[in-house]
């Protein structure tokens, strides 16, 4: 029986031990590298891009000789006004990228050696990054499955039966329940949206998958719809998983890792923030077949690409 890949050494090419002993400046080198990949490495700079600057060693920082303008390697990326070290960040990234199923942000801060805060702010950085992977705006092609799953909005029951309420009536509802509606294409691209209920995956479909694409969706009278679009595969879950080759088993296996993200480690989620763990989930998904350096060095590659977040940029002084 042949191994499976994420069993192999084929799939450790990445560890802790391998980024703190390297050291920092290995670490700053790598970041370097990934943003400035067309000069190997050699700065540009980010105002007039110019490729002649001078080094300031003693702060890490560059000049330009045409505009004089003062720069690091990450102005103007997602990491802009870090603090923590070069090798820090290559650590938390490389955990991250080690959980196949997510990281709780109390054992990130633990591993790492820094405040709850500092953790939970630079994981949704992160996932900002990956995002910049998934949410490319490209239509899917081929043949795509389409679903959606529920999260959030438990409502306890009370303790006493004669107090109990429905829980199913909308009355009865706390308003953070919500649908992650997932597009994904059988070569194994995903598209997560988070919505008020599924029926809106409709919509979706509409702007998100060619015309030209066939399609697979449960026996939800909501997809009915589809049928109008596109040539759909249809199976009936409440009687049988798979039917001839008809199946949703791509997307249900996104949802798969998803719920377990949500619940075996993060174990409640924002629906504020949800759109951010469904990103997350759908790059390690669509990511899965890769060693963990080459989803390391994806992954700093995509936060030298990613601008500096609005949402995350002085997040907690704004709660304050």
């Amino acid at each position: 029986m042949a191994q499976h890949f994420l069993l192999s050494a084929a799939s450790r090419t990445l560890s802790l031990r391998q980024i703190y002993k390297a050291g920092e400046d290995a670490a700053y080198q790598t970041f370097c590298e990934m943003r400035w990949s067309e000069t190997n490495g050699e700065a540009v700079c980010p105002r007039c891009s110019n490729h002649e600057t001078y080094k300031i060693t003693t702060r890490r920082k560059f000049k330009c000789k045409a505009c004089a303008h003062q720069f690091s390697v990450t102005s103007g990326t997602i990491f802009a006004s870090r603090k923590m070290d070069f090798v820090d960040l290559l650590a938390a990234i490389c955990i991250i990228v080690n959980g196949a199923k997510g990281v709780s942000m109390i054992q990130l801060s633990r591993d790492l050696d820094c405040q709850y805060k500092t953790a939970f702010v630079l994981a949704h950085k992160l996932r900002e990054a990956m995002a910049q992977e998934v949410q490319t705006g490209e239509v899917l092609q081929g043949h795509v499955e389409i679903d959606g799953a529920y999260f959030g909005g438990h409502i306890r029951p009370e303790n006493a039966k004669a107090d109990r309420k429905d829980r199913r009536l909308k009355a009865h509802q706390t308003g953070k329940r919500r649908v992650v509606i997932a597009m994904r294409e059988r070569t194994g691209r995903t598209l997560p949206v988070v919505g008020m209920s599924e029926a809106e995956g409709v919509a979706l479909a509409n702007e998100n998958v060619c015309r030209m694409a066939t399609m697979s969706a449960d026996e939800a009278s909501h997809w009915d719809e589809l049928h109008m679009g596109w040539s759909v595969d249809r199976v009936n879950h409440s009687e049988i998983y798979s039917d001839h080759g008809k199946h949703t088993n791509m997307v249900e296996s996104y949802f798969s890792r998803l719920r377990r993200m949500v619940t075996g480690q993060h174990h409640h989620v924002s629906p504020q923030y949800l759109y951010q763990y469904a990103n997350h989930a759908a790059w390690l998904e669509d990511n899965r077949r890769f060693d963990n350096g080459e989803l390391a060095h994806r992954l700093v590659s995509n936060a030298m690409d990613a601008p500096v977040s609005r949402n995350w940029k002085g997040y907690w002084q704004r709660a304050a």
